[in-house]
């Protein structure tokens, strides 16, 4: 508000008036301030409006990935039956790694006034949410803001996975993952690379293969990967996801290769198919971030805080596989 009051020439109490459609500014004067909220891109937070107005809805908001991703339904699954127990409703949103529908979503969540949100982010910068007290993080921290955020620990469980393979004598170690710019690709890589590094082993760059949004895509990764020269195919693989390992599942029944597998997420028939995971809890992921949410709107004033949720090596046959 301060930029568009100092750009428009106006006072922080006339743009409260503009923003807030109430009398007492000059048609001119309105239009100025209307002319520098466009030119900046302000966004007004009804949500600390609401705050400071003693105004509450019993809802939260959640912005999440997919909520057709296992791991994110289960996350939503959790916030909801926190929220329940404290009475609240809770809105879910999908924002399927689009940094303009999550901002379209957040928008609409506060313009209804939720008390807390709660944001898986796909967009590189979060300075538009110009209130961060009352809002929670998961999965991936904030850009451009402080917030409370809760984390799993993607760095650690990715070098188990990788140090779990090379235990059973793997060397030519492959990763298939994700698109690389998301921040949770990124730990698992050098999860990654931190194996490989500290068992004296060379990465060869190209057994890493990311860009694999859906199963699809990694069961292609992977019919690269196989069709690589003898001496450059991986014997073993990482797979950064839960969809990356089916798909990298697929992949392999295909040929036939008895490549050993680890992959980052649990999912449903895992335990069936004797496929290795590292196990992070999307339960506990969104039950963190619930509890976090309502102690802000319970008067906890303190900084923002992060908490890690550890994960665990899930051992059923696939990862054991000899080169």
């Amino acid at each position: 508000m301060r930029d568009v009051a100092q750009s428009a020439g106006v006072s922080l109490k006339t743009v409260s008036r503009v923003i807030n459609e109430e009398a007492g500014v000059t048609p001119a004067t309105a239009a100025k301030v209307t002319e520098a909220i466009d030119a900046l891109g302000f966004e007004r937070n009804d949500l600390a409006r609401s705050l400071r107005q003693g105004r509450t809805s019993s809802t939260l908001g959640l912005v999440i990935e997919d909520v057709a991703n296992p791991f994110y339904s289960s996350v939503a699954q959790a916030v909801e039956a926190v929220a329940s127990d404290r009475g609240f409703l809770l809105i879910t949103a999908s924002a399927l790694e689009d940094a303009e529908r999550e901002r379209e979503l957040i928008g609409a969540l506060l313009r209804r006034r939720v008390d807390a949100l709660l944001i898986v982010p796909a967009g590189p910068d979060h300075r538009y949410i110009s209130s961060a007290a009352r809002t929670v993080f998961l999965d991936r921290p904030p850009q451009g803001i402080a917030a409370d955020t809760v984390l799993l620990d993607n760095l650690g469980g990715a070098r188990r996975a990788v140090e779990h393979l090379i235990a059973h004598g793997h060397t030519r170690i492959a990763c298939v993952a994700d698109t690389a710019d998301l921040y949770t690709v990124r730990a698992r890589l050098a999860g990654y690379r931190e194996a490989l590094r500290a068992a004296g082993l060379e990465e060869d760059p190209a057994l890493v293969v990311s860009g694999n949004h859906d199963a699809t895509a990694a069961r292609a990764a992977v019919e690269h990967l196989l069709g690589l020269p003898d001496r450059r195919r991986p014997t073993a693989i990482f797979a950064s996801n839960n969809r990356n390992t089916v798909g990298v599942l697929y992949g392999l029944a295909e040929h036939g290769r008895p490549v050993a597998l680890v992959g980052f997420d649990d999912f449903e028939l895992a335990d069936l198919l004797g496929t290795t995971v590292i196990r992070a809890d999307p339960w506990r992921l969104g039950e963190q971030g619930a509890a976090l949410a309502f102690a802000r709107l319970d008067g906890d004033d303190r900084p923002p805080l992060e908490i890690t949720v550890p994960t665990e090596l899930i051992v059923r046959g696939s990862g054991e596989v000899a080169p």
